[in-house]
């Protein structure tokens, strides 16, 4: 009998770059059930009624109303959906849970930093690696809200660097004394617990699991920072703070795997609230654009405006495509891992773990659409975007952490082609059968052919991106075994392989989602308007392929060698000219008439 992740055919993690993936297996918002939309009315009635009215003592802080939330959140079930059954949880699946960060993002950039890191980095190191009685002792309370929980990894010496942390934790008969500084950890203001990284016996990175009130422990003041402002950041002292011999987290020495691995789910959930908070802040500048009045007319006519607002519901549909897609196959997996006797626990970080790739892309590609549409939601406001009577700027303020938290972008950009090199060098992926295949196309005439069906020429234009990433990537691996290259020093090269993945990832989503929308009927919005979306991305990651493709091996081939990748990438992107200004207008004028992000 096959099992969930043979019968779907769902391919591995890295995997959409070598292989074609069935649209059948691909998973979009048009298709969820009525359990799932349900949930969707519960979170948004939770935040209508609960977070709108209280937007401002969010941002200051004022009666512990991150505190009271989170424990309406509770109450609702909300803190443990992602949690098993047996320690309180509702034990909810993947697109389920994706669901809710994608809505909750539409909330607060404030709360949902307090949310996010309470149920993620703060729960999931003692549901991954904590011991049966680590777990019951703490997941109960952590999912009906009696215990906050807060991260503490980051140091004012140890940044992306994350086990260079200088913290340490020496044994003393049968207890750790812990001394050091942690900095930046959100939710330490009101947290009962913290999940700590300490260098063990001097050397030996590990996580501890540390109550907040134990003798040793202060706390620096709340961070004047940028944005975010409603969430509680501060420094963690300790200061010869002694724990229980077995407050360590799986194994003493091991403690990059807590990290890493807590870090992938993290990545995936900050780009489904990255999705959500882009969704209402361009709802926000429609709906502006629609009532501010220039030269005798709503400034929503305006083509100016018009491409603002397309290009900002382009790329949250795209996005939410990607991210839909990568959340069936993390569910697919889990499943899978299940059916094959995995517990709970560890079906869910190995399947979280198979997409790391996946998740690092997600991660920056979410944070910088957000970053872009609330930049131009702003812009949109004009001069009232400057003044703290509209939301712009706080949006725009909130929005900037996150292309810094979870690993940089820059680190989310090098961390996808590292792990995608090493998983082709462990067997995982076969990179070098079609890159090789790739390069003997190069020698044949170019085949200008168009599949059949609706999205003939996406199909090819797609298919082609494939090629042209492995092209670069075959060349670029070949010139490190031949001593002419050090991708670890080279980080511009390897920068210009992630952006054309994440490009690929992106356009391969949308098309899958269309595809599969076009087969089952259960598109929600005219095909025309779908259509446009998909065109006008194909159009612009074709260039934006071009110029990281060319960019990169400009910079390490020249003379023939050069001319031969050169003409290979501009045969690899041969998408034909759209006219986005008209489709862009389709988008646009859709969403105007909604008053909203309406795709």
């Amino acid at each position: 009998m096959s099992t969930v992740l043979e019968a779907k055919k769902v391919l591995k993690g890295g995997e959409f770059l070598v292989a074609d993936t069935n649209p059948d297996a691909t998973f979009s918002p048009e298709e969820f059930n009525e359990e799932q939309q349900m949930v969707r009315q519960m979170v948004e009635d939770f935040i209508e009624q609960s977070i709108f009215p209280n937007l401002d003592k969010i941002e200051k802080q004022e009666d512990n109303i991150a505190v009271t939330l989170l424990n309406e959140m509770a109450e609702l079930g909300l803190l443990g959906s992602h949690m098993p059954e047996a320690y309180g949880g509702m034990e909810m699946d993947t697109n389920t849970n994706t669901l809710i960060c994608d809505v909750m993002g539409g909330s607060s950039g404030s709360f949902t930093v307090s949310f996010a890191a309470h149920t993620g980095i703060g729960m999931l190191p003692i549901l991954y690696y904590g011991t049966e009685e680590q777990k019951e002792k703490w997941l109960p309370r952590l999912i009906n809200g009696e215990l906050k929980a807060a991260y503490c990894l980051t140091e004012p010496s140890s940044g992306s660097d994350a086990t260079g942390a200088k913290t340490t934790a020496m044994k003393d008969g049968d207890e750790w004394v812990l001394n050091g500084q942690k900095m930046w950890i959100s939710n330490a203001g009101f947290a009962d617990v913290f999940i700590v990284f300490a260098q063990a016996e001097g050397d030996k990175f590990t996580g501890f699991i540390v109550p907040s009130d134990l003798p040793g422990i202060s706390l620096g003041a709340e961070e004047d920072k940028l944005g975010i402002k409603g969430s509680s950041t501060r420094q963690v002292f300790f200061e010869n703070c002694r724990i229980p011999a077995d407050a360590f987290l799986g194994e003493i020495g091991k403690g990059h795997l807590i990290a890493f691995n807590v870090l992938n789910v993290g990545r995936f959930k900050l780009h489904a609230l990255s999705i959500g908070g882009a969704r209402r802040s361009l709802g926000i500048g429609i709906n502006y654009a629609n009532e501010r009045i220039q030269f005798g007319q709503a400034i929503a006519n305006f083509g100016a405006i018009k491409h603002k607002i397309a290009e900002s519901a382009i790329r949250i549909f795209t996005g939410e495509s990607a991210l839909y897609r990568v959340s069936q196959q993390i569910q697919d997996m889990n499943a899978d891992l299940k059916a094959k006797g995995k517990s709970y626990a560890e079906a869910k970080r190995l399947s979280a773990e198979e997409y790391a790739i996946e998740c690092a892309l997600l991660k920056f590609i979410g944070s910088e659409l957000l970053d872009y549409t609330v930049d131009e939601v702003l812009q949109i406001h004009g001069g009232m975007g400057y003044s703290e009577e509209t939301l712009a700027p706080r949006m725009y303020r909130d929005a900037r952490i996150n292309r810094i938290y979870e690993g940089t972008n820059e680190i989310n950009r090098l961390l996808s082609v590292s792990q995608l090199m090493r998983r082709a060098m462990k067997g995982s992926i076969d990179i070098v059968s079609p890159a090789w295949a790739v390069q003997k196309e190069l020698a044949t005439p170019a085949d200008t052919s168009i599949p059949d069906g609706p999205y003939g020429a996406e199909v090819k234009a797609v298919g082609d991106f494939k090629k042209a990433i492995l092209m670069v990537v075959g060349a670029a691996a070949k010139a490190q075994m031949d001593g002419k290259l050090d991708l670890k020093e080279e980080q511009e090269i390897v920068m210009n392989v992630s952006d054309m993945l994440a490009d690929l990832l992106n356009a391969e989503s949308t098309l899958l989602r269309l595809q599969k929308l076009r087969k089952t009927g259960k598109a929600t919005q005219p095909q025309e308007l779908l259509d446009a979306v998909l065109k006008v991305y194909v159009h612009d990651a074709n260039a934006r392929i071009a110029k990281n493709g060319l960019d990169a091996v400009a910079g390490f081939a020249e003379g023939d060698l050069l001319t031969t990748f050169t003409n290979g990438i501009r045969r690899f992107t041969s998408y034909p000219p759209q006219n986005v200004k008209a489709l862009r207008r389709i988008v646009a004028d859709h969403c105007i008439k909604a008053n909203e992000y309406a795709l």
